[in-house]
């Protein structure tokens, strides 16, 4: 099953969150993602100031880009997590409900063929 555009961007933003400032390859490995959807999306929270860019200067006039979560990042994933549980409690209430429900059709149904 293919994910949304919203999943990949919450991927990257746990990547980040869980592991501190990396380059595009480690996001990419970490969210499972390709390269230019990474490109795209990384443009998106950049955007949105979801996420951060540094430029890092290494030795050699070598320079190397990575990605840090910001706050603004770190509460939007606080808060789609806060949507996921709420939405996985109430399957689970369903569930729960579907349950019950059956135990007490299956009881009535028992009871109506006593009475039959």
């Amino acid at each position: 099953m293919r994910r949304s555009k919203l999943e990949m961007h919450v991927d990257i933003l746990k990547a980040l969150a869980c592991n501190g400032r990396l380059k595009p390859t480690h996001i990419m490995y970490k969210a499972n993602i390709g390269c230019n959807i990474l490109k795209q999306c990384l443009k998106l929270l950049l955007q949105q100031d979801l996420v951060k860019e540094q430029i890092l200067h290494k030795k050699r006039d070598k320079t190397r880009v990575v990605y840090t979560i910001t706050e603004k990042g770190l509460t939007a994933l606080k808060n789609v997590w806060e949507i996921y549980n709420a939405l996985q409690m109430t399957e689970e209430t369903n569930t729960q409900n579907i349950v019950m429900l059956n135990r007490t059709q299956s009881i009535t149904k028992q009871d109506f063929h006593l009475i039959k």
